[in-house]
């Protein structure tokens, strides 16, 4: 997709605060962190949302989860973390590349964000 913004992140065309990458998964800071670590973790290739997987492309889901798991404990989230994805426009979707926010750092307790 050539007018995403992750495509053009994980190209190297925006810069990023890069965090983890391998040859299917790309992680980076987010901007405008609601937590002190927010970390943005997409596929490489673009899925719109969580609502365009499927049984061809759910190996990329299980990739960022298991690069989930390694970014989480790289950044000393042991005492826990919080794991989002938002889908469609009432859910809160403001880019359409698929995306998990890792948040952490903090007690994040029983509200949403």
């Amino acid at each position: 997709m050539t007018d995403c913004i992750f495509c053009k992140i994980i190209a190297g065309e925006i810069p990023s605060q890069k965090v983890y990458e391998d040859e299917r998964v790309y992680a980076f800071r987010d901007i405008a962190p609601q937590a002190p670590q927010h970390i943005l973790v997409v596929p490489k290739a673009h899925i719109s949302s969580a609502a365009d997987v499927t049984e061809e492309n759910a190996g990329l889901v299980g990739a960022c989860f298991a690069a989930i798991t390694l970014i989480a404990k790289a950044q000393g989230l042991d005492s826990g973390f919080r794991v989002i994805t938002n889908c469609g426009e009432d859910g809160g979707q403001t880019v359409y590349h698929l995306h998990f926010h890792i948040l952490g750092g903090r007690p994040l307790g029983a509200n949403l964000l």
